[in-house]
């Protein structure tokens, strides 16, 4: 009888051009070893080390352990070379055990394969590793982490990219996942759609490969009709990825091979998050909702092991209720989902989602989208228009998110006042247009669903908080340095707090501090106190603007927030039951069917590339 042969579950990811080149992310290399990028190989000379104990490349075999109940594992290498192989079985608060120490010889014609599976079985929660010295020159090729246990499924994998006028983007994307696909084992089972909201795309149509045009509805629209596709189709999961897919095309497999092997038939895999300034640093490892998004792990060193040891142990068990993943990479099963996105156009819909349904999320090392964007100058006025009314949504039409009338209050207050002390006015302008389109209720949600008028209007007011070029206006930086209130002492601070940063004292503009800050510090609240001016300035230096104190603007500003927030206060209970009762409306594949057009799986033709 002939022995099946053991499923590959994890494969090495190494560093990538124009994707993330940070090595030590991958492998830490020691003594003379060297990586190349071309070959995708690290070679030795006698006495180098490589060491895979790294984000990309541990072994997470608590995760495997505790959602898969995984038994058998071995590691195949393959390369040439001999080599002390030592591999190494992590867990929180105790010395990590050598598995295996031993000596090895490898030939690039003949993959060696090791029982790895530490004495006493796979642990709860633990991670797997292994180094590799050289006693001769030699190089290493690949490594598997595998496995003889028979996966419970085969999830069919529909990944949906949704995209607006970002041609050059979503090729490379349609490229690279045509790349994969020819290689990968599971070519079958995945499949790409890009729904192309922009109706601008050049992408021929393949096997692996289907464009969609869709009106223009934003990342709720193009997700909903991404889903809508993927029921059809019969997949078992989707993936909502951006269209850059600024992701290792082999984190797909990684995400197919858990769902396979997941014991909760409701598993989703969400993908952690970094930015573009520093590929190394975690923005968030998903992330919590509770008043205000909490991303998880936020900050963390990729390139330390300890603390991507620290990541990993957290991250085993399971999640809480409000545990929430990015639309830039998040898998779930279709035949868990109870509703379609919320026409929020951008912004909350992925929060929502997964707060609405009671998906087992798990992160896995490696599984990481890279924005080209930096993150710290995305916030608008706009996006905190966006950002405002998804989160009261979000806390309105769930039960199980229900924080009250005070609770509101403190959601309004928190924006509030994070506008006013920053000087912030033009988005205190928005604020007040988000909080009419809460009380005005889901129906203002399905009338407006483009969000056009808001944009527009939003778009008008916004003059001081807009980004310009750093040479071409002279309101882009700021005038003379000036620091008379020292904020880093405490009673200048209280001060300062007292009177909502200066602006309950008069003439407080003539003598307030002015100060310049770059982006990346922009929620930084401590060195603001005092400020009567304040500049920010991109990483880059190439654009700033400039805010500016006015009791008059501040004035002006706070009145309809007040007035909105006692509103609120009055009607909470109409208010709240509407949204209950709206929410579950605008959810429901007949409601998008509609709006975007899309007959009935009944009377649809089949799918392209089906």
């Amino acid at each position: 009888m002939t022995t099946p042969a053991p499923t590959r579950l994890q494969s090495l990811l190494w560093p990538e051009a124009g994707l993330n080149t940070e090595r030590d992310v991958y492998v830490r290399l020691t003594r003379g070893a060297a990586f190349s990028i071309a070959n995708r190989q690290v070679y030795f000379i006698p006495g180098a080390a490589a060491d895979f104990g790294t984000y990309n490349n541990l072994f997470n075999s608590g995760k495997w352990r505790t959602h898969c109940t995984l038994e058998t594992l071995e590691l195949e290498l393959t390369g040439d070379g001999q080599f002390e192989l030592a591999v190494f079985h992590a867990q929180p608060e105790r010395s990590s055990e050598r598995v295996i120490n031993r000596i090895v010889t490898l030939t690039s014609d003949a993959p060696q394969n090791f029982d790895v599976v530490p004495l006493g079985g796979l642990k709860d929660i633990g991670v797997l590793f292994f180094q590799l010295t050289a006693l001769t020159e030699g190089r290493i090729d690949q490594a598997h982490w595998q496995t003889a246990d028979a996966p419970r499924r085969t999830p069919d994998l529909m990944l949906s990219v949704t995209t607006f006028r970002r041609e050059d983007a979503v090729a490379r994307t349609s490229k690279r996942f045509e790349e994969f696909a020819r290689d990968t084992a599971i070519a079958k089972h995945v499949h790409l759609t890009v729904v192309d909201n922009g109706h601008s795309t050049d992408i021929a149509q393949s096997a692996h490969v289907s464009v969609i045009p869709n009106a223009n509805l934003g990342g709720s629209g193009g997700f909903a009709r991404g889903l809508l596709e993927a029921q059809t189709r019969g997949a078992s999961h989707c993936l909502f990825m951006d269209d850059d897919a600024s992701v290792h095309m082999d984190c797909i497999s990684r995400t197919w091979m858990f769902l396979a092997y997941a014991t909760d038939p409701d598993t989703a895999v969400a993908g952690a998050v970094a930015n573009a300034q520093y590929r190394w640093k975690l923005w968030e490892n998903g992330a919590l909702f509770d008043r205000v998004c909490q991303p998880q792990h936020s900050g963390k060193d990729l390139r330390d092991l300890l603390e991507v040891l620290k990541i990993e142990f957290d991250s085993t068990t399971s999640p809480p209720h409000n545990f929430y993943g990015g639309w830039w990479y998040f898998a779930f099963p279709v035949a868990h989902v109870q509703h379609m996105p919320f026409p929020f156009f951008v912004r909350g819909d992925d929060v929502s989602f997964a707060l609405v349904h009671d998906f087992n999320i798990i992160t896995l090392p490696g599984v990481i989208s890279y924005q080209d964007e930096d993150f710290s100058v995305k916030e608008s006025p706009l996006t905190v228009y966006l950002d405002l009314r998804s989160h009261m949504a979000h806390h309105l039409s769930l039960p199980a998110m229900e924080i009250g009338r005070v609770g509101m209050m403190k959601i309004i207050a928190r924006f509030y006042l994070r506008g006013l002390l920053f000087c912030h006015y033009d988005t205190l302008e928005a604020i007040g247009l988000a909080l009419d389109d809460v009380l005005a209720g889901p129906d203002y949600f399905a009338a407006n669903p483009d969000i056009a008028a808001r944009r527009k209007q939003i778009s008008v007011l916004t003059d001081a908080e807009r980004w310009r070029p750093v040479t071409k206006t002279p309101r882009s930086t700021c005038s003379t340095p000036r620091r008379r209130i020292e904020p880093d002492r405490w009673l200048p601070r209280l001060a300062m707090k007292l009177t909502l940063n200066g602006h309950l004292l008069p003439g407080f503009r003539s003598f307030g501090n002015r100060i310049s800050m770059g982006a990346d510090k922009r929620g930084q609240l401590r060195p603001v106190w005092g400020a009567a001016q304040i500049s920010y300035v991109s990483a880059n230096g190439a654009r700033s603007y400039t805010v500016e104190h006015s009791k008059k603007r501040a004035t002006e500003t706070t009145l309809p927030i007040l007035r909105a927030a006692w509103i609120l206060w009055r009607t909470y209970n109409t208010v709240r039951d509407d949204w209950r009762k709206g929410y579950t409306s605008l959810t429901k594949p007949s409601f998008w069917r509609k709006l975007l057009s899309v007959k009935p799986d009944s009377e649809a033709p089949p799918s392209p590339g089906a």
